[in-house]
Formats: structure tokens, sequence, C-alpha cells
């Protein structure tokens, strides 16, 4: 087995007992683990997201915690929450398709089980609070975590208490141990070190968890090795004594890596490390099963490392920056997609199907390259890849050579779930070439949307004190967003059904769009939970509404419908369901059920992408 090799001022510091890991050889009865349904085969789409996380309430926790414990870094729990949730919860009944152990909270904590470390239990140990608490209260979570850090921090100098010298204390956050000395183990550890200072280093502006950037020095943190290893980018590295004879790549802005790192003899731009959960293909490869980790990069590279997980997938993605590592050989079966094992390949990609902010541009990309690669290497046919809309259900697709986990026969898995865009992975692979158009953004004028949200007839629930404008409380991008007030009508019972105009639903006011690889879509962001949204499309036949998208409370979501796709689209108004071949916007609409207190609706970049 090829081996990777860090070094050893990169060590994790741990005081708990790690456990050894079931040594068995691979097992032909074990090859189709993952897709044999239990009544704990339950993707995370049904867990309960609790509780409520708001960028209010998450900023007084971590407020309270680095009150508590003055000596850690500044920054370093946000970026440790980033890294593992995006801020978001984990919820401590959470179960995951692969079968990896789901940590709990906005930190990500694991428990004990399947090989990680007991983190809630350090944490209970350093504080006196409850297992209880801290699985299930946000501020004893972030309290747990910040008594974590603080506790081994005491065996680092006191010049050496920065993010960049606390680097193994961040990586054992993880919950990745590795008292076997396992090279995979390892790398595992320094990868998640690396996303958590890159997080750092870039700070975050967008969702619940906002924090500003920490210039990282990576050379404090890592060795150049490791660096090269990690194919970090070129961020103020300090190329002075002992790294003066660091080499660069001009074209990747990376150091180059002329070390002996393991490498993906497969696919080139991947790093390698095998897994144990493997055994022989025996068929043609004719399928790419798109999936989702649910869990971080680092502990999905640990938990297919070992034997007793029994679930593997050939290539593993992190979110950050779409650094790829293989795991299985192309040629061999990886453990995924249950019966479709032996002729499809397995992508993985670091998130959470029920969370947002996971699938970046770069993850994207990273991807888009490797399932293109597939298709040329193994004659795969790519215009096949599915690329119409997104659902959190199993929803099982024939004729789709490229295709969610959700989207095979036999399994009651639902990823890569409701926010993986299919339409822009389908342009990716396919190197379809569209432009995205803004039509409303809000920065000098409320544009289209100029109405209040009770000028439409349609509109039924709420009352006419409701109000829309342009508001520079909360922009998505840019300095403003259009803001939409929604007060109940306290002499209905109905539930909200609101119809917020563009154009004064005037089709000529609007821009035109081509039904063809078309797609509109903007950005939403709700004071409540419940909210459901969609849109609606003037045509030559009349008005077609699409179906509605259930979008998270306190964070910003993209949503999205393909123009073509028949599916997305019900006849409303004189229509009859399919959209012709020239459209244009007619609203966007909000559902929610009746309420005593106002919901705010924040609307930005209405676009629409497409040829």
């Amino acid at each position: 087995m090829n081996k990777i090799f860090v070094v050893n001022k990169f060590l994790l510091v741990s005081v708990l007992t790690s456990c050894a890991l079931i040594a068995t050889a691979n097992s032909v009865s074990a090859q189709d683990f993952d897709g044999v349904v239990t009544a704990a085969d339950v993707h995370s789409n049904s867990h309960t997201l609790m509780p409520s996380v708001n960028s209010k309430n998450l900023r007084a926790a971590f407020d309270a915690a680095y009150k508590t414990y003055p000596a850690l870094p500044a920054g370093s729990l946000e970026a440790v929450a980033f890294t593992a949730t995006r801020g978001q919860w984990l919820a401590a009944d959470a179960t995951s398709h692969s079968g990896i152990p789901v940590p709990v909270g906005v930190m990500a904590l694991h428990r004990g089980v399947g090989g990680f470390a007991d983190l809630v239990g350090e944490a209970a140990q350093r504080t006196g609070l409850a297992r209880a608490q801290i699985e299930n209260d946000l501020s004893a979570n972030v309290l747990a975590a910040a008594a974590i850090i603080d506790g081994r921090m005491t065996k680092v100098q006191k010049a050496d208490r920065t993010l960049e010298g606390i680097a193994n204390i961040l990586a054992a956050l993880s919950g990745v141990q590795n008292s076997a000395k396992s090279d995979a183990l390892k790398y595992a550890l320094t990868s998640h070190a690396y996303d958590v200072l890159l997080s750092a280093d870039r700070g975050n502006d967008d969702g619940v968890l906002k924090f500003k950037a920490t210039p990282i020095a990576f050379e404090k943190a890592f060795s150049v090795d490791n660096l090269k290893m990690l194919r970090a980018p070129m961020l103020r590295l300090d190329f002075t004594g002992k790294n003066a004879n660091a080499s660069v790549d001009i074209t990747s802005e990376t150091l180059k890596d002329d070390s002996a790192q393991a490498k993906s003899t497969d696919y080139a731009p991947a790093l390698y490390v095998q897994s144990p959960n493997y055994s022989a293909r025996g068929n043609t490869i004719q399928f790419v099963a798109i999936h989702d980790t649910e869990g971080s990069y680092a502990g999905t590279i640990s938990w297919f490392s070992q034997t007793a997980s029994q679930v593997s997938a050939h290539y593993v993605i992190r979110s950050s920056d779409g650094q790829i590592t293989q795991m299985v050989r192309d040629a061999q079966k990886a453990w995924h997609v249950g019966v479709h094992n032996p002729y499809s390949m397995g992508i993985e990609h670091e998130g959470y199907a029920t969370q947002t902010g996971w699938y970046t541009s770069a993850m994207y990309t990273a991807s888009s390259k490797l399932t293109k690669n597939f298709c040329v290497k193994y004659a795969i046919d790519c215009s096949k890849t599915y690329k119409g809309s997104s659902s959190s259900g199993v929803v099982p697709l024939t004729g789709y050579t490229v295709k969610g986990h959700q989207h095979f026969s036999s399994n009651s898995h639902t990823d890569p779930g409701i926010h993986w865009d299919w339409p822009r992975y389908y342009a990716l692979v396919n190197g379809v070439t569209s432009t995205t158009r803004i039509f409303d953004n809000f920065e000098v004028s409320e544009g289209h949307f100029n109405t209040p949200p009770t000028y439409s007839g349609s509109t039924t629930g709420i009352a006419a004190s409701s109000t829309a404008d342009r508001s520079n409380v909360r922009p998505k991008n840019g300095s403003y967003s259009e803001r939409i007030v929604l007060n109940d009508n306290t002499a209905s019972s109905a539930a909200w059904t609101v119809r917020q105009l563009s154009g004064a639903g005037d089709p000529a006011q609007n821009t035109a769009m081509a039904r063809a690889s078309g797609r509109i879509g903007f950005w939403v962001y709700a004071s409540s939970g419940g909210v459901t949204v969609a849109a609606s499309v003037d045509d030559s036949d009349g008005t077609e509404r699409s179906v509605s998208k259930s979008i998270p409370s306190n964070v910003w979501t993209f949503v999205q419908w393909n123009l073509d796709d028949a599916a997305q689209w019900n006849a409303w108004s004189g229509g009859d369901g399919t959209i012709t071949s020239a459209s244009t916007l007619d609203a966007i609409w909000f559902y929610h059920a009746g309420a005593s207190t106002p919901i705010t609706v924040y609307v930005d970049d209405v676009q629409y992408t497409g040829p």
C-alpha cells in the first residue's frame, strides 16, 4: 500500500484511548453492505436540527466561551464551527447513509463510537456539564469545544498559543484518533487542521456564522512537505530560512509536490489513501453515483479506512477547496450504492444534505472534472447526466448515467439532496456554456419588484400592512436586498400565499428568457421556519407556476428551477404546465401557515442562467 508521510511536528495530542480497528480481510459477503436497508438506515434529511441557531445566539455563545476561556486564540471557535457544520446544528439523534457516526451540535463533537474520540465525554469532565446539555444546548455545545481546546493548550507553550500553534488540537476536534499510527489517519488529521486554518484565513460573511478573516502563516503550522501533500495554495507563505528552497508551481500557485507522497495513478489531481473496503468489480463501469458524506472530509477518510465500517467510495472531495482523495482504485468495486456497486463509480462530497453552504464552486469544479474524466476513460455518455430538479427524497431514475445516490433503485438514501445543483453540474460535466443575467439586485432601486406583496389578487392570508422595500439590513450580495415583511390578516384563518409580482404583473415589463437549458432562480432568507418558495412564469399560453421549495430559517439559500423540465412546473392561469419557448418571470411566491407574528423575508439577485 502506498503511504502518506507526515512529519513528527504534527502529532495528535490525545488523552483518550482509541478503539482498535477490526482487522479482517475483504469480504465478498459484505461487499454490498451499503445497499442493505435496515430500520436504522435513515438519511439525515429526517433529522430534527434543534435547537434553532441564528446569528445573534451563536455570537452570544462564542462571546461567552471566549470570556470563560480567555486564552483561546481569537477566531478559533468560529473556524472550528465553520469547518465542521457551517454554523448549523447537528441533532443528537442523527444517522447517516454511510454509517459514519454523526457528531453533535454546531461544534460537531463526536461521542466515542465507531472509532472516533469521545469529545462529549471529555468536555463533560472539563466543564461539569451533563452530556445531554452538551448534545442539546447551543451555549453548552460551544463551551464544550472551548473547554477541550483550553484544556489541551496547557501542553503548549504560551508563545505558541496561536491558531498556527494549536494546529494539532484543531485536528483532534475532528474526532479522528490515530493510536494505530495509520498513515491514512495521519493524513486525515493533517487535512482537518489545514481546513480549519483555511477557514480562519478566509473568514466568512454569509449565513448565520459570520467572522472576520485572520491571516494564517501556514508554514508555521505545517512543514513544507505537508503543504505540498495538501496542495495548499500560496497564502502568505514565508519562504525564508528553512523554506527558502521550496519550489513553486506558478500556474497553479501551489508548492511543487516532488516528494514521495502517495498520489492517485487513476486520476492525477487526486491524492491516494487506500481503503480496505473493496472487492473485485467484474463488470464494465456504466454509472457515476454522486454522494454526500454526512460528515467531514477527515472523518470520512477515517471512516472509509476502517475495516469495521464496511463502506467506501472511490473518491472523496473536500468542500473548501475541491481537494480530492482517492480511496478505492477505479478497477475495484467500492461499497457505496448497494447492488449497483459492480458497475458504478462513487464520488463522496463533503457536507450534509440538509445543510446549506457545503456545495461550493471549488467542489463542483473538481467533481465535474473527475466525472468528465470517467466519461472519457470508460465510455460513459456524459450527455445523460441528470439535470432535473433536486429533491430531498428517494427518486429512482432510469436513463441517466450520472446521478445521485437517491436516484438509484433498491436503496433508502436521499443524498446529495435538495441543495445539489443538477443543472449546474450537467453544464460543467458537458462543457455547456451558459451566462447568468441578474434581473434585480436591488442595489439602486427595487427594479421589477416595486409593488407591495398585497398588490396581487392571488395573495391570501396576509394583512394590508405587509410591506416590500429595498433594504441594506441583510444583503446577500452587494449592499442591498429586497425586504418583504409579512403580517397576518387577523380576519382570516387562511394559510399565507403571497405572490410578489415582477413588473406589476405585466409580461412586457420583464426580460425575456429562453426555455432550452434555461434556469430562473434567486437568493432568499426567511426569519422563520416553515417558509416555502416558488416562482411563476408567463409564457405564450398563460402562466405556469413552479413546484415549491422549502427553505431553512436564518440562512441565505439559493433556489432555482429549470424552465425546460416539465416536472418542475404546473399549470396555474391559462397554462398547461409546460413552459413554451419564450417566457418572462411573473412573480416570486411565498407560502407559510397563518402566523400571529410578522415574518420577514429577504430576496436578492433574482437571475436567469441560460445559453
